[in-house]
């Protein structure tokens, strides 16, 4: 079989043999996890991406360019944790590379690679060599410098260079290296790369069932915006519009000249161009201005309008989304789990809490739907989980409405010293997000959670099932009791120029251990004043957050 090139059915089609295969593979990639807790994230990070992407396609025929364009627009939105970010941007740079091709032959493909490593690598602020991007690369390099005769030897050729960079991640991240795994990342990407092989090669794809279909949106009652009813929410109004060439010169186009406009007759503003193609999703009371005034540059390649007084009264009562705030000049957005976590970041300020962190990344689109109904004119945001950080900096660049600033917060015991400093007095952005990142730096936040399976780390020879106390990446004790390992874990931190410890209880805890331990702390560091949180979270037994 000789494939010579692809077009938009059989890109389909590739994706969908991708997803399959990297769905039957996705808990053995979740099992690569190089640090010892429940951290399964990856696979099903980069499944709910892809699944972004093929949702955002409709199933006919169309140029290949804009067909990409589709899939990677969807992939953005949809993209969380770190790998499903990096994969977003490696879908934004191939499509970048197809814009204006109807299909697309061995050579080119490869060229729309090396344009997705690109991208890829241009979304890390310090690309780490050893993770997908090295996978990525040198296997989009490898098979770009070879001549082709047909596709499926293009992705013969990238599968061989990419099986064997990824054996060797091992030997470039010591983390890799003493946790004895291969990068998760660049297992899922190989997951994808060979399910869309394997249809080249004839063999087809299971049904894409499930969470996997595109969703119709749910029945509206109509009945709940009638004759008397007063639009009080306007219209979400999304377009898609393909710039022509006869309407303007698209190669020095700025999208500039849109935004500014949406800010005139709108808000929750989000615009970007990719190509020839811009985006953009607006709240606005006059949908037909923001038509008239797009059309002077190009034509829509898809446009939905919504009226959100029905979406509004068709939402739970106790939905977060059910009522967008009035639009204030700062707001804060976290990312917390635990019922107690959360209602404690309420409480410091926090404007909205998306639900999320360990095991459970937020996406992209996630964000700007927070964005979008926090409603103000600066907006911080604390990721508190450095596989989130990368969904939110995505978020902030695609959202135009406001000026976000993502804290570097990496867990919550960051956040919790940052909001300790929540001053919006000054009325400075800078200033306040300066404040904020500087209260973090002298806050230490130490975890106690179970292992998840038998290895050796840091001098200790770890179980499955027992509790081990961490610091950042380094084990501090391990014992299979969980008070011990949380009053051992204690001893390891150096308590010097700190006064308080906040004890944060997990799911799993309760509160007459949790005292005792409180005791403890109080009894071997004097001084040191110790409070107790029911936070309610999962995987963590126990957060100590020392300031």
């Amino acid at each position: 079989m000789s494939t010579q090139y692809i077009d938009s059915p059989l890109l389909m089609k590739l994706l969908r043999g991708g997803i399959d295969n990297l769905n039957k593979h996705v808990d053995e990639i979740n099992e690569l996890n190089v640090f010892p807790i429940p951290d399964g994230d990856t696979g099903y990070n980069m499944l709910l991406t892809m699944e972004g992407g093929l949702r955002a396609v409709p199933d006919n025929n169309e140029e290949i360019g804009a067909f990409s364009r589709r899939v990677s627009d969807g992939m953005l939105l949809a993209a969380r944790g770190n790998s499903g970010v990096i994969l977003s941007q490696f879908a934004d740079g191939i499509a970048a590379g197809l814009d204006g091709i109807k299909t697309a032959n061995a050579d080119e493909t490869a060229n729309a690679f090396l344009s997705g490593v690109k991208h890829a690598y241009d979304a890390v602020a310090e690309p780490v060599e050893g993770t997908m991007l090295t996978v990525i690369r040198e296997a989009s390099q490898l098979a770009a410098e070879k001549p082709h005769e047909n596709i499926e030897a293009y992705f013969s050729d990238f599968l061989t260079q990419a099986r064997e960079t990824l054996r060797n991640t091992p030997e470039m991240l010591d983390v890799l290296k003493k946790a004895g795994v291969v990068d998760s990342g660049g297992a899922g990407l190989i997951c994808l790369v060979e399910g869309a092989a394997s249809v080249l090669n004839g063999e087809a794809p299971s049904p894409v069932t499930g969470s996997f279909l595109p969703t119709a949106p749910n029945d509206l009652d109509l009945e709940l915006f009638n004759e008397d009813s007063e639009l009080t929410f306007g219209y979400c109004t999304e377009l898609l519009l393909r710039l022509q060439r006869s309407k303007t010169d698209i190669e020095l186009f700025d999208a500039d000249i849109i935004k500014n406009y949406l800010r005139s007759v709108g808000d929750s503003i989000v615009c970007f161009q990719t190509g020839t193609i811009v985006k953009i999703h607006v709240h606005t009371k006059t949908p037909y201005k923001v038509l008239e005034f797009c059309q002077k540059y190009g034509e829509y390649l898809t446009v939905k309008i919504e009226n959100m007084s029905l979406q509004h009264n068709n939402l739970p009562a106790d939905s977060p989304l059910a009522e967008q705030q009035e639009r204030k000049s700062f707001a804060v957005v976290a990312v917390a789990s635990g019922e107690g976590v959360k209602q404690t970041f309420r409480e410091m300020g926090a404007d909205f809490i998306i639900e999320g962190g360990q095991s459970m990344n937020p996406s992209t689109d996630d964000f700007i739907e927070a964005f979008k109904r926090v409603n103000a004119d600066a907006i911080f945001v604390f990721p508190n989980n450095g596989n989130v950080i990368l969904a939110a900096q995505q978020a902030a660049k695609m959202y135009n409405d406001s000026s976000i600033r993502v804290i570097d917060s990496k867990t919550i015991g960051d956040c919790y010293a940052a909001l300790t400093m929540l001053d919006t007095s000054s009325g400075n952005i800078e200033e306040i997000a300066r404040n904020m990142s500087k209260a973090m730096q002298g806050v230490v936040t130490a975890c106690v959670s179970q292992c998840i399976r038998n290895t050796e780390m840091d001098g200790f020879l770890l179980q499955d099932g027992q509790y081990i106390g961490f610091l950042g990446k380094d084990i501090l004790s391990a014992d299979n009791d969980r008070r011990d390992t949380a009053c051992m874990l204690a001893d390891r931190i150096d308590f010097t120029d700190h006064e308080i410890c906040i004890i944060v209880r997990g799911a799993d805890s309760n509160d007459a251990e949790a005292e005792d331990i409180a005791d403890y702390i109080r009894k071997s560091h004097i001084g040191c004043e110790v409070y107790v949180i029911d936070g309610g979270q999962e995987i963590y037994s126990y957060i100590l957050i020392v300031e």
